[in-house]
C-alpha cells in the first residue's frame, strides 16, 4: 500500500485562501442582495399560493364546485390529464397577476419619493428678478467707469 503524505502547512496556507476568497464573495452587495431576494421572494409565494388556492376555490364554486385538477381525456388506454396543466395556467396567471399589482403599488411609493426629493423652488418674483438685472447692470456699469479712469 502507498503511503499519502500531507503538507500540513500547504494545507493551511490553501485552506486560509480559500477562506479568505469566499470571505469577499459574500460580502459583495449583490449576493447579499440576492439572499435577500430569496427569502422575500419565498415569502411572497406562500402569499400567492394562498390567494391562488382561495381564488381556484371560488371559482370552483362560482361554476358549481368545477375543480381543473380533476380534468382528464381518454383516448384508449391512456388518460390524458389536462386539468392539471389548466390549474398550472391558472396558477401562473393569477401569479403574474399579484406581481403586476405589487409592482405598480412600489411604483407608485417609488414616484411619491421621487416627487418628495424633487421639490422645485417657486419662481422668483418679478420684482426680484428685476431688481436683480439692475444690480448686475450698475456692477457693469461701475466696471467700465474704473476702466476709463485709468
Amino acid at each position: 500500500m502507498k503511503k499519502i503524505v500531507v503538507d500540513k502547512e500547504k494545507l493551511t496556507e490553501e485552506s486560509r485562501g480559500l477562506f479568505k476568497e469566499f470571505k469577499e464573495f459574500i460580502s459583495r452587495g449583490n449576493v447579499m442582495d440576492l439572499a435577500v431576494g430569496v427569502i422575500i421572494g419565498t415569502a411572497f409565494s406562500n402569499i400567492v399560493t394562498a390567494f391562488t388556492k382561495m381564488l381556484t376555490d371560488l371559482i370552483g364554486t362560482a361554476f358549481g364546485g368545477i375543480d381543473f385538477r380533476g380534468l382528464t381525456y381518454t383516448i384508449g388506454k391512456l388518460t390524458v390529464e389536462y386539468g392539471t396543466f389548466l390549474q398550472a395556467v391558472f396558477d401562473f396567471l393569477i401569479t403574474a397577476v399579484c406581481i403586476f399589482i405589487m409592482v405598480k403599488i412600489v411604483n407608485r411609493f417609488m414616484r411619491k419619493k421621487e416627487q418628495e426629493k424633487t421639490v422645485t423652488p417657486p419662481p422668483t418674483p418679478r420684482d426680484i428678478v428685476l431688481l436683480e438685472e439692475i444690480r448686475d447692470l450698475l456692477k457693469e456699469n461701475q466696471k467700465t467707469k474704473k476702466t476709463k479712469l485709468k
